[in-house]
């Protein structure tokens, strides 16, 4: 039985499904069920829900689920869900825009283009929401988030709103220090330059290079690990031998060495297995610790 649907207050029930399936939730179309899939409506509705629920049962976060392993036994708790909920974008100033953080990146990097603003096009570049892009400091083509940022709007586990500087926050390479455990994006404002040359035409040339060298169009979550200091995960997995490497239905991809692919039938549990497959023969054979990009949660089946 689903433990947590007893706890669930009824009036949010129209924003909740229970025993939701997290395949259709995530890029890599993998992922057992969450006891409670939760769509807030408006940031009040949110704040009251978090409220409202023991704090004893776990919450979790998602967007377009891009880069994370839901792993076959699901997750046990709660899975919020901005995607659908949280979507403004709008022109604040001449140089900041506001973006909620269920906005898809590729749509902030069209909607910069279309203001003249430069210094956005390498969000197209992200398959994933604002909100993830801040959580790791997603970066595409030289550029990166947190670059950009000048305050971001939070909410804590008890359901209390706070907007905080960007100095509140240290950040690096595909990692973000959060000055709270339980805190959680809701949203950003970005600075960027005004810039006459900024288009939809260099976005799609872009993203052509891109489909070139991505396996774009498969089931897969980006960038499978981080790239170790001086180098590149790619190259040191495709002189490991092991583009093509298959378990199960997950397999390294012919195209790009850091791309882990669901050819249709992969379980969690194959990907994972995977991974740790790769770890373990990067180390073996070049002495380099890889570590992954993407979050995986949850249970095994």
């Amino acid at each position: 039985m689903n433990a947590t649907r007893q706890f669930i207050p009824e009036k949010f029930l129209p924003s909740i499904r229970f025993d939701e399936p997290l395949s259709r939730h995530t890029s890599w179309h993998v992922g057992g069920p969450a006891d409670v899939y939760y769509t807030p409506h408006s940031i009040d509705e949110l704040s009251k829900f978090l409220a409202a629920i023991p704090k004893d049962i776990p919450v979790y976060w998602i967007g377009l689920g891009s880069n994370c392993l839901i792993r076959d036994g699901g997750i046990r708790g709660v899975v919020v869900s901005l995607h659908l909920g949280l979507g403004r974008l709008d022109r604040v100033s001449e140089t900041t825009i506001h973006a909620d953080a269920g906005v898809p990146c590729a749509r902030v990097a069209r909607q910069c283009a279309r203001w003249a603003l430069g210094e956005a096009e390498f969000f197209a570049g992200i398959p994933g929401t604002v909100g993830g892009a801040l959580a790791m400091n997603a970066g595409a083509w030289g550029g990166e988030t947190w670059t950009h940022v000048v305050d971001v709007d939070v909410m804590n586990r008890f359901g209390e709103f706070k907007t905080r500087p960007m100095s509140d926050y240290r950040f690096g390479y595909r990692h973000v220090d959060m000055p709270e455990k339980e805190e959680w994006f809701l949203a950003a404002r970005f600075r960027f330059k005004p810039d006459a040359q900024a288009s939809q035409d260099k976005i799609r040339d872009l993203l052509v290079a891109r489909k070139a060298k991505q396996p774009i169009g498969t089931w897969n979550c980006g960038s499978t690990f981080t790239n170790p200091p001086g180098d590149h995960a790619a190259r040191l997995i495709e002189v490991s031998g092991l583009k093509g490497k298959r378990i199960g239905g997950a397999v390294v991809s012919e195209k790009h060495a850091n791309f882990l692919v669901n050819e249709g039938a992969a379980t969690a549990a194959d990907i994972e297995n995977l991974i740790d497959y790769v770890r373990v023969e990067v180390e073996r054979m070049h002495g380099v610790q890889l570590t992954t990009e993407v979050r995986i949660l949850g249970e095994s089946a």
